[in-house]
């Protein structure tokens, strides 16, 4: 059983940045893909960006040049480097964990609020 927890959402004007972090409890395997995803109010979630294993990134279109995600396995944390904040990134973050032991499994955290006011 893994556990995922959100840090470092918040208030912040237009053009300004955040960090969101994620630290995760529990068995990760190796063969694992670091996710994370928003949603907006009336909106789906959505993708933002993900990291694997390898090291390998993709972000949303709307993220690119502007958020970075990294992780750090010596703490068991990802992180979502969030600059030129934009009123339209405005929504709940989450992270997600797939990881591929016997077979698939999907964690998620709980959530953090990010607003961006303009």
């Amino acid at each position: 059983q893994v556990q995922l927890v959100e840090s470092g959402g918040g208030l912040v004007q237009a053009g300004g940045s955040l960090r969101l972090s994620c630290a995760a409890s529990g068995r990760i395997f190796s063969f694992n893909v670091l996710r994370w995803y928003r949603q907006a109010p009336g909106k789906q979630r959505e993708l933002v960006a993900g990291i694997t294993s390898g090291g390998i990134t993709n972000y949303a279109d709307s993220v690119k040049g502007r958020f970075t995600i990294s992780r750090d396995n010596t703490k068991n944390t990802m992180y979502l480097q969030m600059n030129s904040l934009k009123p339209e990134d405005t929504a709940v973050y989450y992270c997600n964990i797939a990881t591929m032991g016997p077979r698939l499994e999907n964690y998620w955290g709980q959530g953090t609020q990010v607003t961006v006011s303009s």
